[in-house]
């Protein structure tokens, strides 16, 4: 009976993990469209980037897809967050490998491309200059018209039900116009589809900036860090990140809690949940903290963006900062850094 409680455990646990996951993808991948997604750019060779994925493009797209490569020897590299450009490709590929069941092939173009002021391409929506361009071309089934125009819509799809969420495409459009590029879509029925990804050649402001924003942060100088979160496994995950990160570290699961903390000893940085139960929430917390502890930095951080904070608990004064949930470790690393330093 024990066993079968504890593989009953198992299996709530892993739903239970499934389903935040998922929401978390679902968030990011909204965040994307909304173009909110925090970006890490690098400088990139857009070449290399496609030519390190071609393997996985084979295995992922199966064997009855031929996968081409069409690479321009000259190609400008670009200033973009290459986890971002990876999955925008691999989500044009797969989308490229749903439209051809039967088989077929996939060619990948890479290209500079320099676009005048009276351009009268497809993509005249960018602003004159120079871009690369990375074409992914199918053979598959092709799109009608009507549908062309919405496949970039968030949830748009013409997969069946539970086949999919409809929100790849719009991630890649999301991150292009992010990015200061653009994406179009060129398709005829019966004859297969074409995207064009475009984005703008790295300058060398660009790409100096780029180095600066992706350089590791710097560790503790021996701050102290409250950390104020009711989510129990949220805040240990949150607190073992940044004690390894070298910062004394105390918790508290309540804005009240973290008020008893604060009178105390003294902290340098509050790090709280903006939405939390009881009568005092992060926003509230940070600035009792402000006016009674002037010298405390203030992270708050909320899966709510920042104009949505804004308009629901108050205005972001310039003694508060907002990380935006779902965080890598070296995005909360980096926010915290920034916050002591500024």
């Amino acid at each position: 009976p024990l066993l079968a409680q504890n593989r009953e455990a198992k299996e709530m646990i892993d739903e239970a993990l499934d389903a935040a996951m998922r929401g978390a993808e679902l968030t990011r991948r909204l965040l994307a469209f909304a173009r909110r997604q925090p970006l890490r750019p690098v400088r990139v060779q857009p070449n290399d980037l496609v030519s390190g994925m071609a393997r996985l493009l084979g295995r992922v797209l199966g064997e009855h897809i031929e996968v081409s490569l069409d690479l321009a020897p000259d190609l400008w590299p670009v200033v973009v967050d290459s986890a971002q450009l990876e999955a925008s490709i691999a989500n044009l590929a797969t989308n490229s490998r749903d439209a051809m069941p039967k088989g077929g092939k996939l060619t990948i173009v890479t290209a500079n491309r320099r676009l005048d002021a009276d351009d009268s391409m497809p993509d005249r929506n960018l602003a004159p200059g120079e871009y690369i361009l990375i074409e992914v071309t199918d053979s598959g089934s092709g799109m009608e018209l009507d549908v062309m125009k919405r496949i970039f819509e968030p949830f748009f799809t013409t997969k069946e039900a539970g086949k999919g969420t409809g929100l790849g495409l719009s991630m890649v459009f999301g991150f292009a116009k992010q990015s200061g590029g653009h994406i179009s879509v060129y398709s005829e029925p019966g004859v297969g589809t074409t995207f064009r990804l475009f984005l703008p050649r790295a300058t060398p402001d660009a790409a100096s900036a780029a180095s600066s924003v992706a350089a590791a942060p710097a560790a503790s100088r021996g701050e102290t860090v409250l950390v104020v979160e009711d989510n129990g496994r949220l805040r240990r995950v949150v607190m073992r990140q940044l004690a390894g990160l070298g910062y004394r570290v105390i918790e508290a699961e309540s804005a009240k809690a973290a008020l008893a903390v604060l009178e105390a000893e003294p902290v340098q940085l509050l790090f709280s949940d903006v939405v939390m139960p009881g009568e005092m929430d992060g926003f509230e917390l940070a600035r009792q903290t402000l006016q009674r502890w002037p010298g405390t930095k203030v992270l708050l951080t909320s899966g709510f963006p920042g104009g949505k904070v804004n308009s629901d608990f108050g205005p972001l004064t310039a003694s508060m900062r907002l990380l935006d949930k779902p965080y890598r470790k070296d995005d909360l690393a980096r926010a915290v850094r920034d916050v002591l330093d500024g």
